[in-house]
């Protein structure tokens, strides 16, 4: 008995194949991450490189090639980085309400992220702003576009945070990232962390963004004046499911 299998996806890929979604007819309804790979790569032989290169996710969680996976399972396919329902979040909104770690199409407040980690207990706070910069290696930019695999890159910050407090015992963290087009000088990224002494303040908002640009699943695509690209975190091959840093 034939099952179709249905694969999410985002990004350079969806570019590339003009559609959000993949569908495969197969007589299994149980593969391995890698065999399923190899069936797309078959099938679709001109995109195989990109598609050997990306990343499976499944039930929104990274898997590995010898995973085992089910035709039922939420499934997608995830192209190199630099990610139900899209969790648009009003950043406006007061700070009782929000959670520490989101992705939105709204325009970002670097002060009502930073509020979110300002506690008695934290005698140090940081916060790191990522704006769009005009130029880069010769080629002036005239926006960003962000995509996301919404719940898996909430998920994944969430995960962050959680590492932070792990590492940095006492430390508070707060993400919000920003989908959708973002303007010259505009805010992309905005991480605070707070933290007992000002040493842990510093090494937990480094790590914060380094994890960030390894594992959330989040895409960027480069417009210029004469083209546009989807860009990776330009640190060399990603693979969300190696160890921490």
């Amino acid at each position: 008995m034939s099952v179709n299998w249905n694969i999410h996806l985002f990004a350079g890929l969806s570019e590339r194949f003009g559609q959000a979604t993949l569908s495969l007819t197969l007589e299994k309804a149980t593969l391995t991450v890698l065999e399923l790979k190899q069936e797309f790569m078959s099938r679709y032989p001109a995109h195989a490189s990109l598609l050997s290169v990306s990343f499976m996710a499944c039930n929104q969680a990274y898997a590995v090639d010898d995973q085992t996976i089910q035709v039922e399972d939420e499934l997608a396919l995830l192209p190199p980085v630099s990610g139900g329902e899209e969790q648009i979040i009003d950043l406006a909104a007061s700070t009782a309400e929000q959670p520490k770690y989101v992705v939105t199409a709204e325009p970002l407040s670097v002060d009502a992220v930073t509020a979110l980690v300002i506690v008695p207990n934290n005698g140090a706070a940081l916060t790191f702003t990522g704006t769009t910069r005009e130029w880069t290696h010769g080629a002036r930019t005239v926006r960003l576009e962000y995509e996301a695999y919404v719940p898996m890159a909430v998920k994944t910050l969430e995960q962050i945070g959680s590492e932070i407090t792990e590492r940095w015992p006492g430390a508070l963290c707060a993400i919000a990232h920003r989908i959708g087009l973002v303007d010259i000088a505009e805010i992309s990224v905005v991480i605070a962390v707070s933290a007992p002494h000002r040493d842990a303040c510093y090494e937990a908002s480094r790590y914060a963004i380094e994890r960030l640009k390894q594992i959330v699943p989040i895409w960027k695509k480069e417009i210029w004046e004469d083209g546009s690209e989807w860009k990776g975190h330009q640190q060399g091959p990603w693979n969300p499911t190696t160890p921490q840093l």
